[in-house]
């Protein structure tokens, strides 16, 4: 798992599609699902790890980028 486009093809495998439009919030809520997937112990604890440290990691880009472009 490697990317955004990873993380969502794990949630689609519990059914979890996320698309509200900005990516910003696509990744908020990539993240509150994933959270709940491992809280209900569906996913173990390095695969959860693994996909919210990339989530963590494009959420900061995108809200850079969002930032910058703002100004």
């Amino acid at each position: 798992m490697n990317s955004v486009y990873d993380v969502a093809q794990l949630l689609k495998k519990y059914g979890i599609i996320v698309y509200l439009g900005k990516r910003e919030y696509d990744i908020e809520m990539m993240e509150h699902e994933l959270t709940e997937l491992f809280k209900h112990q569906m996913i173990e604890r390095e695969r959860y790890a693994r996909a919210r440290s990339i989530l963590k990691q494009e959420l900061i880009k995108e809200q850079k980028k969002n930032s910058h472009s703002g100004q």
